[in-house]
Parts: C-alpha cells; sequence; structure tokens
C-alpha cells in the first residue's frame, strides 16, 4: 500500500514462519517408509525439560505393575497329559523376567495339555529325526518383511539342515515381490498371474493359501525355479506342485504334460527331478485355470523351513484364512512347528503403549491356529528393538516393551514357547548399536535387519532351539 511503512514486514514474516515451525513440531507423528526414517522436528528441544523417564513396564489388566503376569508367582501349572492323567510343569514365570530372558520359555495351557505345552513335541520330533525314527520335520515361519527374501529363515534353515540334514528350500510360493531379492532360490515369472492375497481378496469360491497368498493363471502364466550354488540348495530332489480345487487344469512341467484335479482346499502334485537338471518350469497348458499356492523343494528325509513372509501385516491377518485349508494343508504337508514373528508393523506408532487393539484379534487367531494345527508345537518371536527419534538421538520406542508384555501374555495364555528377541538383541537401545555399528547389522530405518543382522538373529534363534534341544535329550 503506497506510503504504508513496511519495516515491520521482515519481523512479521520470520514471526509467523517460526510459530508455523513449533506448530509443526508439536504434532505426534513419526513414520518410516523403507529404509527411510522421516524425522519428526522439535523446535524446543533445546530448551525442554525432559521428563524423568518412567522404568516401570506397562501394567496390563491381569498383570503386576511389572508386567508379569499375576501367577507368576506360581512354580508349576497343571495339565493333563494324553491319557487324561492330571501332571505338572514347570512355569518359566517362576523361573525367569520374560523381558529379559534370552532363551526360549516354554508354557503349558490346561486347554492344551501336556502334549502341546510350548515346543515339547517339536523337540520330540527332532530327537526322532536325529534317531532315524521318522523321515521328516517341518517348520512354518510366518512373518512380515523382517524375513521377506528369505532373511533369518534362510540361514535357520542352513544351520538346521547342517545338523539334522535335508535338502532344499521349502515352500515357495508362485510368484513374489521380492523374488528378485532371495538368494536360496532362483524365482522368474510372467507378470499375467492374478495374485489375490490379504491386501486382494479373492472370490468367495477361492481360498487363500497358507502364504495369504493365492494365484489364478492366465492364458500364458509361467514360473520358473532354478537351484543355486549353495549347499543343500544346488538341486531340486523332490517337488511338490500345491493347488487348490481343480477340475482338470492342464499344466506342464518341463514341457511334460500334467492335469490337475481334485476337490481338496489343498491338493498336490508329486514329482521327482531328475536332479541333473538346471530347474524347472511351470506353464499354464489348457483347461480351468485353477487357483494354485506354490511349489515345494525337498529330499528324501531331514529338516524343513518354509518361509511365509508377507510385508506390511500384523499377524491378524492370519484370521483370514479358512480352518478347512489350514486342516487340509496339515495333512499334505504337515508341521511340526508353527513360528509367529511379527512386531514391526504393530509398532507404527512407536509412543503408543496400550495395544490392546491389537491382543484381542490376535488372541482369536491363536485359538483358531491353534485348533487348526492339532498337535502342533507353536513359538511365539517377541518383537524386536525398534528406534525412533527423540529430539537430536534414537531410543527405542515406548512400545517395545508394551507389545513384548502382549505378546509374552499370548504365548503363556495358549500354552506356546516365547523367545524375546528384543532381549536376544541386547535389550533397551539395542537397535541403535546394530544400526550405527562398524558393520551395521540393520537399516537406517531404525526397524528391518540388513542381511547381516537377519543371520546374527537366525544364529541366536538356532542357538536358543539347540539349547532347549540338548537340555530335552541331556546333551551338553
Amino acid at each position: 500500500m503506497p506510503g504504508k511503512n513496511k519495516a515491520a514486514y521482515p519481523f512479521l514474516i520470520i514471526a509467523g514462519s517460526l510459530a508455523c515451525l513449533v506448530a509443526l513440531s508439536q504434532l505426534n507423528y513419526s513414520f518410516s517408509f523403507k529404509d527411510f526414517q522421516f524425522r519428526k522436528l522439535d523446535m524446543l528441544s533445546d530448551i525442554r525439560t525432559s521428563p524423568v523417564e518412567d522404568k516401570n513396564r506397562p501394567a496390563l489388566a491381569g498383570n503386576t505393575g511389572d508386567g508379569r503376569p499375576a501367577a507368576a508367582t506360581d512354580s508349576v501349572v497343571k495339565v493333563k497329559d494324553s491319557t487324561g492323567a492330571v501332571t505338572t510343569l514347570p512355569n518359566p514365570d517362576a523361573h525367569h523376567d520374560y523381558m529379559s530372558y534370552t532363551g526360549i520359555m516354554q508354557y503349558a495351557a490346561a486347554q492344551y495339555g501336556e502334549d502341546g505345552a510350548g515346543m515339547h513335541a517339536f523337540l520330540q520330533a527332532l530327537a526322532d529325526l536325529k534317531a532315524g525314527k521318522r523321515k521328516k520335520v517341518r517348520i512354518a515361519y510366518f512373518g512380515d518383511s523382517m524375513i521377506e527374501g528369505d532373511l533369518i529363515t534362510g540361514d535357520l534353515r542352513d544351520s538346521l539342515q547342517l545338523f539334522f540334514g535335508g535338502q532344499g528350500v521349502g515352500f515357495v510360493p508362485i510368484t513374489s515381490v521380492v523374488a528378485s531379492f532371495r538368494t536360496t532360490i532362483t524365482h522368474t515369472f510372467s507378470k499375467d498371474w492374478t495374485d489375490y492375497s490379504y491386501k486382494k481378496d479373492p472370490p468367495a469360491n477361492i481360498a487363500l493359501g497358507l502364504s495369504g497368498h493365492t494365484f489364478v493363471p492366465s492364458s500364458s502364466s509361467w514360473a520358473k525355479y532354478s537351484p543355486v550354488k549353495k549347499p543343500r540348495l544346488d538341486k531340486f530332489d523332490e517337488v511338490e506342485v500345491l493347488y487348490g480345487p481343480s477340475a482338470g487344469t492342464g499344466i506342464t512341467v518341463n514341457d511334460k504334460a500334467y492335469t490337475l484335479a481334485g476337490n481338496d482346499a489343498v491338493n498336490k502334485l508329486d514329482l521327482r527331478l531328475d536332479t541333473g537338471q538346471q530347474g524347472m518350469t511351470i506353464k499354464y497348458a489348457s483347461g480351468t485355470q485353477s487357483p494354485l499356492y506354490g511349489v515345494c523343494f525337498e529330499s528324501d528325509n531331514g529338516i524343513y523351513v518354509d518361509n511365509y513372509s508377507f510385508r506390511g501385516i500384523s499377524g491378524v491377518e492370519l484370521g483370514h484364512l479358512s480352518a478347512d485349508m489350514v486342516k487340509k494343508m496339515q495333512e499334505e504337508r504337515p508341521y511340526d512347528l508353527v513360528v509367529l514373528h511379527y512386531g514391526a508393523n504393530v509398532l507404527w506408532k512407536p509412543e503408543l503403549t496400550d495395544y490392546s487393539w491389537y491382543e484381542r484379534p490376535m488372541t482369536k487367531v491363536m485359538d483358531n491356529l491353534r485348533n487348526d494345527f492339532p498337535g502342533t508345537s507353536f513359538l511365539i518371536i517377541g518383537t524386536a528393538d525398534k528406534s525412533y527419534r527423540k529430539g537430536d538421538h534414537y531410543v527405542t520406542a515406548p512400545g517395545v516393551e508394551a507389545l513384548l508384555s502382549v505378546q509374552h501374555e499370548l504365548a503363556a495364555q495358549h500354552g506356546t514357547a516365547y523367545w524375546n528377541l528384543y532381549a536376544a538383541m541386547g535389550g533397551e537401545g539395542s537397535m541403535v548399536k546394530w544400526v550405527e555399528s562398524d558393520t551395521p547389522g540393520a537399516n537406517k530405518d531404525y526397524t528391518h535387519f540388513n542381511r547381516l543382522g537377519a543371520s546374527k538373529v537366525a544364529a541366536l534363534l538356532y542357538k536358543a532351539i539347540m539349547n532347549e534341544y540338548g537340555q530335552k535329550n541331556n546333551i551338553q
């Protein structure tokens, strides 16, 4: 405006900008994307007085103030064995602090009996495998992006197969968003498969497979698998193609024609490949375009770890699996241990400490899984450490211990085994150390392990499992 004094304008602009920045810095919002952590701006961090750190663990309903179950002082749990006789088993909470113990804790619950307690059945299966009393032991390892590309599971499988025998990568889906990242098998495929999943519901007549995916071919769909030059992964022997209900779908495997038929939720085509072949290619050929789940690679004995990774999920999504499909899968391809490894996507809001919204649906998921996998052992892996930027440095998210408390409670209620990955990593602040080490074991999102870190986690888990195996079989 002509003639108006504008000397105060710069001050007003700067003051207004500062006010906006201060207002934005007060938004309690922090998130990560892939390897990037978006940092919260705190304009007042230098003058803010930090509250006294609350070292008490978040108390949950039914728990004591330190986060442990109210019945933690009971030294035994009464359960029934397979004959109906009542027996007592040690209560691990009476002997270990679940928040700091780095070994595997094995819980018993009355409704599942002694036979279903902790990892007892799985450890017996390992002993029988080692003694030659059975031919195979299988592990279904469910998780999120922490295990995609066969991270953790690949190294765990390798260690277990080295000790117990076995050759093969186990289950591989028809297509995968991380196929190019995986180093335990070479996997390529055409882009015209329809992928139904937790993120894209299938039609009512199609069930999701155990991986959370079901693939329907188009007229020219194909998938190719090749072994890699690594011990126990350098040739294909026993191969199974898993598929849903089919009324005569024609496929070719290395140009040899086969017909997929069967009315069950899970059906399989058994193949034995010439180990001299460089791989196998499946092509849709004719007939009804039936749903396929994946392909399994094994030898005639040993232990197998199937990687069931699904990016971005919390574990609640497993509630979408049909009981019919799971039970039939267990008939066709029985698992001795189910591992549930989730947490990274539950901690999407790092300062949240109330996870009752997660515990309720996961309790139902656990009820269903324990019912649909009768006689199978379960291992719940507590979340890894996750750090976020607070002020000018990274610290462990307050939600980590709160989530661990929920995951521990799920294990105790459902009589499963429990392994605290957070404690095994080193506890509070460990993710920062893993990221900022001279040889980093995790990415700069302060959440995900890199390949080196995943290998280290697998070694820690293998050691924990073998400690339990050694104790059961009196092996020093």
